[in-house]
């Protein structure tokens, strides 16, 4: 770095003398250790307190007295009484602005009396800002029109020396940056990451604005200071050293811009002057002083001189910095370029506010990084803001305003919400630049996923809405505000229906509720419009603002959080709070009184009532219309009638839910809302015990379609409102039961009954339970609930096998629910009180569920299904696949908690891979949940699954018939095994299950195995290639306590590892040893058991002594032989095989062992001699 030892400051002073005698060049050198520079950079703010303690070396004691008074003012402003001898200029950086600005004016006095060293100290100052951490060397240049000075000027690479070296000319000095190769990366103070990166780099733009203002009136017009600082700033902001391109490429446009400031101060001070000059001259002759006029006319010339000279150095700051950095490699200097032209072309207009300059901002609107593209948006917004800028954008909107529409689909959400923020105000600044065709493409985003984009293209309709309705007189009546807010609403439903992108309209209120509440929380308005018995607005219309209503009746009550749509506020104000509470009591107050004639208008249509009849649900219970018994009876009674009219799920499902929220505790209304709805559930039973009592007649259901139907309807509304209140005391359950007997031969009840009757009684079977804490007093009433779950099951048992598809789907779905609230019912039960008593599914029920989950779930479709398929839409197919995720969710969820055998799940697992894309994340969190519950038996499962597919295919094998298309090839089930084998993470938590796995894997091989000559190896021989998938997972002490126990099992068998039949047993052995040669795997396994015609005595006695486990250590070493490697080409070759075909064992590749010596050592380790 610059010197800043005391010998380098003592003796610089002679040195300079030396200079100005005899005219040589004088030189210096210091290097700046990583610790210093790196320390200075991240020092906290801790240090505006402390006394500076080092003193420049380029500042005189002679001065010390005017820089302590100016310290001190700096240090009065923060109550600080101490007296700062001095500081550098990078410490000050650290001081904040006031202590900058008082040591500015300090520097900019020693700059009066040695401008020579004080320009050094300011060089110093940026090089340090750099984080360089290298050694600076300094040269007095006297010609710098030298062309061997210019030669000079290098930045090279020394290898060798493993240095760069950058030489540039900051006149008068030449100086040499060296530092290491490998230091250009993040670690500068610039770069850092958090608040530190951020503080500095403010820090750094408020020291050039000071330094720029304090010298505007001095010394910034030296033809000295600015043409070094901009020499300084523009080398170092071509180098190749990523620190100092980024903070010198900041500190220059910053420069750029605090000149552009004086240019402006300028600017005025000459429009002053000349208004002065013209006030002069138009006075008489008398009045008129020509001395006056020839002091403004000097004046004029003065300030225009300098404000060609500050367009000067801009001009070279924007040649040598800007062109050549706008497009640089870092994304961070191109951003800063980018903002700083946005400021130039606003502040200073007339000189950078042309094409010349905006085609830099619409190229850079392509840039492939987010925060470029930002900076270019935000930039723009300031320009279009200004309507006096306006007429010099016009060439830029037509050229770069197709690519300003399509950033509003940018994959970064603030770049797109800022480019249609842009686009607002374009959009409000002039009608000719956007088109219809690209309004109807931007308005579309109403309906985006992130919020805050929808929102402000919400903002755009509103405006574009608004534009369109004349504009009222201001003395018009409230009949003429009326029917502008009916022509506004005309406006926004003729966007809504020619949209025909969406429809739900509950985004669209959403996106329009932050700029057009008034409109959307008119509740008497858009009442009135549904209202009004003129054809003012036509049917579908009329349906359209229903849902308009409604959904803003839900967005003043809960607020914006839609499922779907990202970006929106979790927290609520306090202010937000209150308005909230103070919509839904106006909401109320008015809908209260009118909803009732809104439902009796809209009984007929399903869709609008289904809609009204969801507005209850967001009345304030402290209104006072609560308090009012005849509005609250007559909007019971308009329900009832609805109820009475309606029987489809959409309207059952809102009233049931309407009710459950009317007859909560707290309300005036909840009395009555409770008895309206016990006198429908009452209506209600008593219609279906008459009608099931003239169809059930000798334990035969028969009836007419008539009566069907009604028996159905009836069943419906049941069913919506018992899925939401406690039906139990109208016995329901036993009502229903008869329906369910087993009389199909004799004729039984029709498909669409059975499946309203099953989900009926699963909802009466599921409040039993959930509410027997309280209703569970004695042991009779236990046991009968129990009998009463008993009897579901068999019922449903028997449904699972009825010919009709959607009331077995029914069945397995009321049985699996049923049997989870049974279970939670065991985990919550308090042990103090009468408890329920316990269930078990039968055997056949368990079986019956795992044959519907094989048969309705895992569907493997053939060409049949496939040409079928391919007729129905996409929409059909997706929706038959969440059906199917959902019945394998519930029976996987009997699996997690306990109700089901955890090894029912091994007849899941097979297809883990054949279905993944399908089912794979359900199956995969089973393996998770079931691992918690019991990770041992969850192994267990795992190797279950494995073994029952590798039997199958070795079944399909032995019969030698045509394989089955459900069965797995070998290469299937050994990938299986290894995504397995990749769930096990913590490798140190789950030792104990992979040890396991290997274990009943060994087991599974050779247990029971007879050695004969005509059975010479084990029938499950190639398991242990798919056992070998779980090998990687184990420790090296338990792979040596896996081998042990291999060799346990395979030391009473003749083993020939020569032979190709007993490869899979190499391959096995190879995965345990971890040895990456196979061929050394290979002759260390051979070395176990040799064929006893080629033993030689000494061989054969070593081979003897290694036969036992216990007499050889595992856990030394294996010397290893350089010999080719043959895994890879095991897998390949696992790859090719037959798919029906279980391999006996592994091909092994032609080995020379008989070129081998093996031998023993007594600790057990065997060496290999070539």
């Amino acid at each position: 770095m610059i010197p800043e030892s005391s010998a380098a400051a003592a003796s610089r002073s002679s040195d300079r003398n030396a200079n100005s005698q005899v005219g040589t060049t004088s030189a210096g050198a210091v290097s700046h250790s990583e610790d210093e520079s790196g320390n200075e950079n991240r020092r906290k703010s801790v240090r505006r307190r402390k006394r500076a303690c080092s003193v420049s070396e380029n500042v005189k004691h002679k001065r010390a007295r005017a820089s302590g008074s100016r310290v001190r003012k700096a240090q009065d402003k923060h109550a600080k009484e101490k007296q700062v001898e001095a500081v550098t200029l990078f410490e000050v950086i650290t001081m904040g602005k006031s202590a900058i600005e008082a040591v500015i004016d300090d520097w900019i006095e020693a700059y009066g009396a040695d401008r020579d060293s004080s320009l050094l100290d300011l060089i110093s100052f940026f090089i340090q800002c750099c984080g360089c951490k290298g050694v600076v060397t300094a040269e007095m240049c006297h010609n710098k029109e030298d062309k061997d000075v210019k030669s000079k000027m290098v930045e090279e690479l020394d290898e060798g020396a493993g240095l760069q070296y950058k030489r540039f000319l900051a006149f008068p000095w030449i100086l040499t940056v060296t530092w290491p190769m490998d230091a250009d990366c993040a670690d500068y103070p610039l770069a850092q990451s958090g608040p530190s990166g951020r503080w500095f780099h403010s820090e750094l733009c408020d020291f050039v604005s000071v330094l720029v203002a304090r010298c505007q009136h001095s010394v910034l017009f030296d033809s000295y200071l600015m043409g070094s600082l901009i020499s300084l700033l523009t080398e170092l902001s071509n180098s190749f050293m990523r620190a100092f391109r980024h903070t010198c490429t900041l500190a220059a446009v910053k420069l750029l811009s605090s000149l552009l400031t004086v240019a402006l101060s300028l600017s005025v001070g000459v429009e002053n002057s000349q208004k002065l000059y013209d006030v002069q001259r138009t006075k008489t002759a008398r009045q008129k002083s020509s001395q006056q006029l020839e002091r403004i006319q000097k004046k004029i010339s003065e300030l225009q001189e300098k404000k060609a000279e500050v367009e000067s150095m801009m001009d070279i700051l924007v040649k040598g910095v800007f062109l050549k950095r706008y497009r640089d490699i870092l994304p961070d200097i191109r951003s800063v370029c980018m903002e700083e032209l946005g400021l130039w072309m606003k502040l200073y207009s007339s000189a950078f506010l042309n094409d010349s300059y905006l085609k830099y901002m619409g190229w850079m609107m392509h840039d492939k990084v987010p925060d470029v593209r930002l900076k270019c948006v935000l930039a723009l917004q300031g320009l279009f803001g200004d309507p006096v800028l306006l007429p010099k954008l016009d060439l830029f909107t037509s050229r770069f305003k197709n690519r300003l529409v399509s950033m509003v689909l940018d994959k970064d959400n603030e770049v797109a919400v800022q480019t249609m923020k842009l686009l607002v105000l374009i959009s409000r600044a002039t009608d000719e630049v956007l088109t219809a065709e690209d309004y109807k493409q931007l308005l579309q985003v109403v309906f985006a996923s992130h919020r805050p984009l929808a929102a402000t293209a919400g903002e755009m309709l509103y405006s574009r809405i608004l534009s369109a309705v004349t504009p009222t007189s201001d003395d018009q009546d409230e009949g003429n505000e009326e029917e502008q807010r009916q022509q506004i609403l005309k406006a926004l439903l003729q966007f809504y229906q020619e949209s025909e992108l969406h429809k739900h309209v509950v985004y669209l209120v959403d996106s329009l509720w932050d700029c057009g509440a008034s409109l959307l929380k008119d509740w008497p308005t858009l009442t009135a419009a549904l209202l009004q018995s003129s054809p003012g607005f036509t049917p579908a219309e009329q349906a359209v603002i229903v849902e308009i209503l409604v959904a803003s009746v839900r967005q003043a009550a809960e607020g914006p959080a839609l499922v779907g749509r990202s970006g929106t506020k979790k927290v609520m104000s306090s202010r937000e709070k209150k308005i909230q509470a103070d919509d839904c009591l106006n909401l109320t107050e008015h809908l209260f009184s009118v909803l009732p004639k809104l439902l009796s208008k809209f009984s007929c249509t399903g869709d609008a009532v289904a809609s009204l009849m969801r507005i209850p649900q967001y009345f304030h219970s402290d209104s006072q219309e609560a308090k009012n018994s005849q509005l609250v009876s007559s909007l019971m009674t308009e329900m009832a009638a609805v109820l009475d009219l309606h029987s489809s799920p959409a309207v059952l499902e809102a009233a049931a839910r309407t009710y459950l929220s009317l007859c909560g505790d707290g309300a005036a209304w909840s009395s009555a809302a409770r008895a309206s709805r016990d006198a429908l559930v009452q209506r209600w039973v008593d219609e279906l015990t008459g009608l099931l009592g003239e169809s059930l007649r000798g334990g035969c259901f028969s009836a007419e379609e008539e009566k069907i139907r009604q028996i159905v309807t009836t069943l419906k509304k049941l069913k919506a409102f018992h899925n939401c209140h406690d039906l139990g005391r109208w016995s329901v359950f036993d009502l229903l039961s008869p329906l369910l007997m087993d009389n199909s031969s004799q004729g039984g009840a029709p498909p669409e009954l059975l499946e309203e009757a099953l989900q009926c009684m699963s909802f009466a079977m599921l409040w039993s339970l959930c509410s027997s804490s309280e209703t569970l007093t004695c042991k009779e009433k236990a046991v009968a609930q129990r009998l009463q779950l008993r009897l579901f099951c068999e019922r449903s048992h028997r449904c699972l096998s009825h010919c009709d598809h959607g009331v077995r789907t029914q069945a397995f779905l009321g049985v699996c629910d049923v049997l989870m609230a049974h279970s939670y019912q065991l985990q919550v039960w308090d042990p103090t009180c009468f408890g329920p008593l316990l269930y078990t599914p039968s055997p056949k029920l368990q079986r019956a569920l795992l044959s519907f989950v094989s048969l309705h779930v895992f569907v493997v479709p053939d060409c049949d299904n496939q040409s079928r398929v391919s007729e129905c839409s996409e929409v059909e197919r997706l929706e038959d696949l969440h059906r199917r995720r959902n019945l394998l969710a519930a029976y996987c969820k009997l699996i997690v908690h306990g109700v089901l055998e955890m090894s029912a799940a091994a007849e899941l697992y097979p297809h883990y891979m054949k279905l993944y894309s399908d089912f794979g994340d359900i199956i995969k969190e089973t393996i998770y949940r079931t691992r918690q519950i019991d990770k041992i038996e969850s192994a267990r499962t795992l190797v279950l699954c494995l073994q029952q597919l590798f039997m199958q295919l070795k079944r399909e094998q032995d019969s030698g018939g045509r394989a089955h298309s459900g069965v797995q090839t070998f290469t299937c089930i050994k990938e299986l095994a290894r995504r397995f084998a990749l769930t096990f993470g913590d490798l140190v938590k789950f030792r104990e299950c992979l040890v396991m796995i290997h274990r009943h894997g060994i087991e599974f091989v050779f247990q029971e195995f007879n050695q004969t000559p005509d059975n010479a190896t084990p029938p499950y021989l190639s398991y242990l290639t798919i056992l070998s998938e779980f090998s990687n997972k184990l420790l090296k002490p338990d792979k040596k306590t896996v081998l042990s126990y291999l060799q346990k099992h395979t030391a009473e068998h003749i083993i020939d590892l020569r032979e190709d039949r007993w490869q899979p047993l190499i391959y096995y052995r190879a995965s345990l040893l971890a040895v990456a040669e196979a061929e050394d795997a290979v002759s260390y396994v051979s070395s176990d058991r040799r064929p006893y015609h080629s033993r030689s005595p000494v061989s054969k006695q070593k081979l003897e002594g290694y036969k036992s486990p216990s007499q050889v250590r595992l856990t030394d070493p294996v010397s290893k032989v350089n010999k080719p490697s043959i895994g890879q080409s095991s897998q390949v070759i696992l790859g090719n095989m037959d798919p029906f075909h279980v391999p006996p064992e592994l091909p092994r590749k032609s080995h020379n062992i008989a070129s081998a010596v093996f031998s023993e050592s007594d600790d057990g380790s065997v060496d290999v001699e070539l």
